[in-house]
């Protein structure tokens, strides 16, 4: 196959699955009108400082993503998944930073008696460990991925600062899911083997969605009929949901829906309800 040829496929593989390119919930990147925005609902500056809570936020902007190896990551984001880097800021390091991000973990340590890093705190108020970012923006999301990294490994590194989480699962508390929203007109059960066979092209093999039937073994899940991708939910009031959990190359927790129908539904209004509502 010529090079052209590789890249009108690879070109039609991002084309494919780029239509997942939203999350579900709501999201914006704000910045450059937030003083317009303060102004033209009439309500003034020192109004909003004194509005309930809700009223002075403006929706969720990013979720951040902890990750081992940030070039890998960054590829399944981007080039699998569709997202558009907005941008990447690295090196970052020094009192400042330590305080703002890991006070409570330095907290705890003291008060447990033990070196901040066996509870997996990094140096970085004197550089021995570094922080890398890169902001991802999806339709209506920005997913933030980070990389804590000894001084001495490039940026972009495979080799993260702490050892990463085994055994994630979903049940254990304080666990979060980054959750896509497929289009209405896609081919929920195809999408997941697409999306399954373009990750284990790039050797991303732990990118593995469950199936809607018993699995004992992985060869039995990838035995298992395409029709067992998609669990569609009948039941009220979730009726017209579709969904598959699916590990990410991190071993995070992702998860794809549809929302159709009646579940749709609820959800516009619901949204409706809080534009009529909320004290702006």
């Amino acid at each position: 196959m010529t090079d052209e040829a590789d890249n009108a496929t690879d070109m039609g593989r991002r084309t494919l699955l780029q239509t997942a390119g939203a999350a579900v919930v709501t999201g914006l990147v704000a910045g450059t009108t937030d003083a317009r925005a303060a102004t033209q609902d009439g309500m003034s500056s020192a109004a909003r400082d004194e509005a309930p809570l809700g009223a002075r936020l403006q929706g969720v902007q990013h979720f951040g993503l902890t990750v081992q190896n940030m070039e890998r990551a960054y590829q399944f984001y981007t080039e699998v998944l569709g997202g558009t880097e907005v941008f990447r800021h690295g090196d970052f390091q020094g009192d400042g930073v330590q305080n703002t991000l890991l006070a409570d973990q330095e907290i705890e340590a003291n008060a447990r008696g033990v070196n901040p890093r066996t509870i997996g705190v990094p140096d970085l108020r004197s550089g021995a460990q570094r922080l890398d970012v890169r902001f991802i923006q999806f339709d209506n999301m920005v997913l933030e991925l980070l990389q804590y990294r000894e001084a001495d490994q490039p940026m972009g590194a495979a080799k993260s600062f702490a050892e990463p989480l085994e055994h994630m699962s979903p049940a254990f508390p304080r666990m979060m899911h980054i959750c896509f929203y497929v289009r209405d007109d896609v081919d929920f059960n195809k999408f997941i083997a697409d999306l399954e066979a373009e990750s284990a092209r790039r050797g991303m093999n732990q990118v593995r969605a469950n199936r809607t039937i018993r699995v004992m073994t992985e060869a039995d899940r990838k035995a298992a009929p395409r029709s067992a991708n998609t669990n569609r939910v009948t039941a009220e009031p979730s009726n017209g949901w579709e969904l598959i959990y699916c590990k990410g190359p991190e071993g995070e927790q992702l998860e794809f829906v549809k929302a159709l129908g009646p579940v749709k539904q609820r959800f516009s209004e619901a949204l409706a309800k809080r534009q009529q509502t909320i004290v702006r």
